[in-house]
């Protein structure tokens, strides 16, 4: 017997299963004393997870095309698109906490990711090395394109966290990475001019 609380003691075994009730629905925001109108975080959160969704879609591509990478580049290519996946979740990691922090809801599951993404689904299987970094460029330009909107419309609403988290993390961070994959479709000589 425990002599806490007069209950058998069972060796130590988790108690299992567990099941509990959701405290806050997806969709969501709790009010939170950030100074800013239930309004503004409302939308930011709706528009920061459809960025988070797809952040993490684009760091799957890119750890998926690191391991699938081939041909005369592949070391350069290998290296600098696993770089680009750390990078990306980083920037995943970010977003969720900024939701969470505005009162909503970080979407998490990859499930429920792939139910808000709408980076388009590689082939299961290995496409060629360009296929690739454009698949990768196109995602790229989806996130960028969203979070451009989403920086300007949020810092309309006085949400100056949101905006700054947009512009100076994902937008550079993806202008960035999209600069260095595009150099690698130019097509140039690799030994004369």
């Amino acid at each position: 017997m425990d002599s806490a609380n007069g209950q058998a003691w069972d060796g130590g075994r988790p108690a299992l299963p567990q099941e509990g009730r959701i405290v806050q629905e997806f969709g969501t925001v709790k009010g939170f004393p950030v100074g800013l109108a239930q309004e503004a975080r409302t939308y930011a959160c709706g528009r920061l997870n459809k960025v988070l969704a797809d952040t993490q879609i684009l760091y799957g591509l890119y750890k998926k095309h690191h391991w699938l990478m081939r041909g005369a580049t592949f070391y350069q290519l290998h290296l600098v698109l696993d770089k680009h996946a750390g990078e990306q979740l980083a920037l995943v990691d970010a977003l969720a906490e900024r939701v969470q922090t505005l009162g909503g809801v970080a979407v998490g599951d990859p499930r429920h990711v792939a139910e808000l993404t709408t980076v388009p689904r590689p082939p299961d299987g290995v496409e060629e090395v360009p296929a690739m970094l454009s698949r990768l460029l196109e995602a790229h330009e989806a996130i960028l394109t969203d979070a451009h909107d989403a920086a300007a419309r949020t810092a309309a609403l006085g949400d100056d966290g949101t905006n700054d988290l947009l512009v100076s993390q994902v937008i550079r961070t993806g202008e960035l990475q999209a600069w260095f994959v595009a150099e690698h479709l130019v097509d140039t000589p690799l030994v004369r001019a």
